[in-house]
C-alpha cells in the first residue's frame, strides 16, 4: 500500500530542515522498525511455526512459513486492520533469540539516526513475549547489547517502555509491571498498555499503575485510538497517565482538549499509523492542526514505522504539506518531544541547549 492509497496523499521528500532537525520519538514500538528484509533475514533463522500457548491469533496466521524479501513487502501492503495484525505477527514469530533483539535493536537506531532522532523511548511488547511462554530475561539481554552498540555507533540515547496488552488482563498486565519494576535501573523508563481498548478498559488497571508509579516508573497509555474521548479521560484519571499514546478522539470532547492543553499533558500522535489502520479515514481529517493550535502538547512519532512505510522526517512533512505547519511550529515540535520525555529535567535542558 502506498502513500497515495492509504489516503496520505502524495509525499515529497522532507526538506533539509525537516531531515536535520534534531527529534526526540516517544511512541515507537520495536517490533514495527523491523523492515522486510530484516524480517525475511529473521525467517531465514526461525522457518517452523512457533508453539504458543493459545490460537488468540490463529486467524492471522502465515503457518510460521520462511518469508523472502517480496513476501514480507506483501505482508506489509496490508488493506486493513486483520493485515496489520498479520503483518505484527509475522514480526513477533520470528523474534526468538538474544541474538533476534540484538539485531532489530541495533537497525533501529542506525535508521533513528538517519532521522536526526538523538532520543528514543521504545516499547517492548513484553506482554506478548510473556503471552507465548518466551523467557524474557535473556532477550532483554540481547536488547541491551543492541542498545549499546547503538548508542555507541550513532550517539543516539535510547530508553525502555515495557508494554502491556489490554485484552489479555490485569493478570498479565501485572506480570510486565513487575518485570519492569525489575528492571527499572537498566534503561526501564515506564510501562504503557496497548490493544483492545473496549475489551481492557483503563480502569482495570488502576492499582497495577499505581504501583509502577510509587516504585518510580513513569506512566503512559494507548487511548482514544479506537474508542471515543471516555477512554482518555478513564486513562488520566483511573491511570494518572503522564502522556496519551495516539488521543485521536479528543477532539470530539471540547472539555477533554481543553483539560489536555491547561495541564500540558502531553499526546503522542502518529498521523500515517492512524491513516493505515482505519481510525482515521484519510490524511485531512486528521485533528493534528486543531489539536495543536487548541494549544495541546502534541508530540510526532511513528509507531510502527516499517509497517505504516513512514519515518520521523516523513511524519514533520506530512505536518507541512497537508496542514501548513512552519518550520518555527516543526521547531517547536521538535521541543515538545524533548520536553514531554520521561527525562530527568537536567538532560531535557541539555538536548534542547544543544539545539540552539
Amino acid at each position: 500500500m502506498n502513500s497515495h492509497d492509504a489516503g496520505l496523499g502524495n509525499l515529497s521528500e522532507p526538506s533539509s530542515f525537516i531531515r536535520k532537525l534534531p527529534k526526540a520519538e516517544l511512541h515507537l514500538h520495536l517490533e514495527g522498525t523491523v523492515d522486510p528484509a530484516t524480517l525475511a533475514e529473521l525467517s531465514s533463522r526461525h522457518p517452523t511455526p512457533l508453539p504458543v500457548l493459545n490460537n488468540r491469533y490463529k486467524d492471522v496466521s502465515d503457518s510460521g512459513r520462511v518469508l523472502s524479501v517480496e513476501d514480507a513487502r506483501a505482508l506489509y501492503d496490508y488493506k486493513n486492520f486483520v493485515g496489520f495484525l498479520m503483518a505484527f505477527k509475522a514480526v513477533t514469530e520470528r523474534l526468538r533469540d538474544p541474538e533476534d533483539y540484538e539485531l532489530i535493536t541495533y537497525r533501529m537506531i542506525e535508521k533513528l539516526a538517519r532521522e536526526s532522532v538523538v532520543y528514543a523511548e521504545v516499547y517492548v511488547s513484553v506482554g506478548v513475549i510473556f503471552w507465548r511462554g518466551q523467557e524474557f530475561d535473556p532477550l532483554f539481554e540481547g536488547m541491551e547489547r543492541g542498545r549499546e552498540r547503538g548508542e555507541h555507533d550513532f550517539g543516539v540515547k535510547l530508553n525502555w517502555i515495557f508494554d502491556a496488552v489490554r485484552h489479555f488482563g490485569p493478570e498479565e498486565a501485572e506480570k510486565v509491571v513487575a518485570k519492569a519494576i525489575d528492571l527499572r535501573r537498566r534503561n526501564v523508563i515506564g510501562i504503557g498498555i496497548g490493544g483492545d481498548e473496549a475489551r481492557g478498559p483503563a480502569k482495570n488497571f488502576r492499582e497495577i499503575y499505581a504501583h509502577a508509579a510509587k516504585q518510580g516508573l513513569h506512566l503512559t497509555a494507548h487511548a482514544g485510538e479506537s474508542t471515543g474521548p471516555e477512554s482518555i479521560w478513564s486513562a488520566l484519571r483511573d491511570l494518572q497517565a503522564e502522556r496519551i499514546g495516539h488521543g485521536l478522539r479528543a477532539v470530539d470532547d471540547p472539555a477533554l482538549v481543553e483539560h489536555l492543553a491547561r495541564t500540558g499533558t502531553p499526546v503522542e500522535i502518529c498521523l500515517s499509523s492512524n491513516v493505515r489502520t482505519g481510525c482515521c479515514r484519510a490524511i485531512n481529517e486528521h485533528p493534528v492542526r486543531r489539536l495543536f493550535d487548541a494549544g495541546v502538547r502534541i508530540t510526532i512519532a511513528t509507531d510502527d514505522p516499517e509497517m505504516f512505510g513512514t519515518s520521523l522526517s516523513r511524519e514533520y512533512e506530512l505536518l507541512q504539506n497537508n496542514f501548513g505547519f512552519s518550520d518555527d511550529e516543526l521547531s517547536k515540535l521538535s521541543d515538545n518531544s524533548f520536553e514531554a520525555s520521561f527525562l530527568p529535567p537536567e538532560e531535557k535542558e541539555r538536548y534542547l541547549r544543544s539545539r540552539l
